[in-house]
């Protein structure tokens, strides 16, 4: 069994997927849906959007489209929902602001602090589907205090694709298992654990909002699983920020 002090002493840089993991998309959608179009039901609206994310990049992957960057799929999917939901009327600015949602998201309450405590030990970076741009704004608008912002967009391969993860340690020169993908998706960390990452675990049971609980239950063979950053920040980087 590899303890978490082991793992402090072995893993340099600490990658996070962001949508769900580090940020709120759903209650950061449901929100400024309230705001916007207070007639549409913000959680139906939020969970269509991002049903159409995998599809989407999965037309990329097959070669059917080009290369994509997650704003533009947003939007080819934001299209196409729209008239689902009475908002087919939209006008081109209308259409623009609401797809930069993404950009304006929401980090979980525990997210920036959790994040500074591990910075302080590691270096700490995003490894998202999403782009560079976004990812940037996001960062700013919340306060997510990366050392480097990763994106699919700088491997041209969207995660799961092992050029991703592997792609982090290139970055810094690193072997593999000297990095660590922290997400809340078991899916995205079986990924990087097939490509020699450690990973870590992280609970997010209202990701889908609270009418949508998700299992949050261990499964066996990632090196870590945590409530949240915080709890994170206590196995590998304890102490004040």
């Amino acid at each position: 069994m590899i303890l978490p002090s082991d793992l402090a002493a072995g893993v340099r840089v600490l990658a996070f997927d962001i949508f769900g993991t580090v940020v709120d998309w759903h209650g950061s959608i449901v929100r400024e849906m309230a705001a916007l179009h207070p007639g549409v039901d913000g959680s139906a609206f939020a969970l269509a959007w991002r049903e159409g994310y995998k599809p989407a990049m999965a037309r990329v992957m097959r070669g059917e489209l080009g290369w994509t960057r997650i704003d533009e799929l947003h939007r080819m999917i934001l299209d196409d929902i729209l008239p689902r939901f009475g908002l087919a009327a939209l006008d081109e600015a209308q259409r623009v602001h609401l797809n930069r949602v993404w950009h304006r998201l929401d980090a979980w309450p525990d997210s920036v602090e959790g994040l500074a405590r591990l910075k302080r030990r590691f270096t700490i970076c995003s490894l998202s589907n999403g782009n560079i741009g976004l990812l940037t704004d996001m960062a700013k608008r919340a306060g997510l205090p990366w050392d480097c912002i990763l994106s699919a967009e700088v491997f041209r391969a969207y995660k799961p694709d092992p050029a991703a993860y592997l792609g982090v340690a290139r970055v810094f020169d690193l072997r593999p298992e000297e990095v660590m993908l922290v997400a809340a998706h078991h899916d995205d960390l079986e990924g990087a654990r097939a490509c020699g990452l450690r990973t870590a675990y992280i609970e997010r049971p209202l990701e889908f909002g609270a009418a949508h609980p998700k299992d949050v239950s261990p499964r066996p063979g990632n090196d870590l699983h945590c409530t949240n950053l915080l709890a994170l920040a206590d196995l590998l980087a304890p102490g004040p920020a």
